[in-house]
């Protein structure tokens, strides 16, 4: 679905948000994301990195 938008698309989502959030508020909308996401992919390394020494025990046993 994403691949479809093309270029004219992503222009037209970037003046969208500049209306709606304003072009001063964005820097801190895009900071936020991008933590969120950074905290999101280090949870779910960290909880597969359990699940497979979970694995690699029950392996040795």
């Amino acid at each position: 679905m994403l691949s479809q938008i093309g270029i004219p698309g992503v222009i037209i989502l970037l003046i969208i948000c500049i209306v709606a959030f304003g072009a001063k508020n964005l820097p801190d909308i895009g900071r936020s994301v991008g933590e969120s996401l950074k905290e999101f992919k280090g949870a779910f390394n960290d909880e597969r990195k359990a699940v497979d020494q979970e694995s690699n025990q029950k392996e040795g046993q």
